[in-house]
């Protein structure tokens, strides 16, 4: 009778597992074309990040500004900030329930953990680490410069979490692209700005992108955000209304 039992709990595990298979393809599926250009451009930050020292990855940026550079990378890095992500989430929300709440709640998460490393790891930003160098570094007009917690970029964690919800959300994927490439520029202000360096946003681009990944595998499988009540805007009808309205 044990035995039996057993090969019951077997089988059914057998057929849980096999049923996890499409669902975790179809997850793969609608974050490749965002992931699998992430990864290559990771491989590349690592592979600077162990042939060079940080001093020389910093100066090599740092040295390179133009005025509409120092402009335009002023107002992008916004994207990545507390206002900016507030502003891109109520933004979201008013156009769908299911993706607002998707990306507030992966923002919640990632800032998080990103803030008790930041915490832990206390590292020191250019403006303090080269304290003794600040004559020789372009510093831009206007731009507050901080002084601790370098490690890891919260801005690129937002920017990276973002984009990867946008993609898995996106009906059509040639958006991923483009969304990869902002989530890059928003890093990289991070490092024209002189508020980080490049091992900063690397691993900020990291944390965004797994755990957001890791987070949206695991809630978007609830089925209250599946319900009609979700699949909608707050001046918008679910799907189910305008397939009804369109057959009419």
């Amino acid at each position: 009778m044990t035995k039996l039992i057993k090969n019951n709990q077997n089988i059914s595990l057998a057929f849980k597992n096999e049923q996890m298979k499409p669902e975790l393809l179809n997850f793969f599926r609608k974050i490749n074309p965002f992931l699998y250009p992430y990864l290559v451009l990771l491989l590349i930050c690592i592979l600077l990040i162990l042939i060079f020292n940080k001093e020389d990855l910093y100066f090599a940026v740092n040295h390179r500004h133009t005025v509409f550079t120092d402009v335009f990378f002023t107002y992008l890095t916004q994207l990545g900030a507390s206002t900016g992500c507030i502003m891109i989430t109520i933004i979201t929300i008013v156009i769908n329930f299911r993706k607002g709440f998707l990306l507030a709640t992966s923002y919640l998460l990632t800032f998080v953990i990103s803030q008790v490393i930041k915490h832990l790891v206390k590292a020191p930003r250019p403006h303090l680490f080269f304290v003794k160098k600040l004559s020789g570094i372009y510093l831009i007009k206007g731009v507050t410069m901080l002084d601790t917690n370098s490690f890891p970029s919260g801005h690129s964690v937002s920017a990276f979490s973002a984009a990867l919800v946008f993609t898995y959300v996106a009906k059509k994927k040639s958006a991923a692209p483009l969304l990869l490439l902002l989530a890059v520029l928003v890093a990289y202000s991070r490092l024209y700005l002189s508020e980080h360096f490049l091992e900063d946003v690397t691993a900020g681009s990291a944390l965004g992108v797994f755990i957001t990944a890791f987070w949206l595998r695991v809630i978007d499988r609830q089925p209250f955000l599946h319900s009609k009540n979700w699949d909608r805007g707050i001046f918008g009808r679910n799907k189910k209304q305008i397939e009804r309205i369109s057959q009419k």
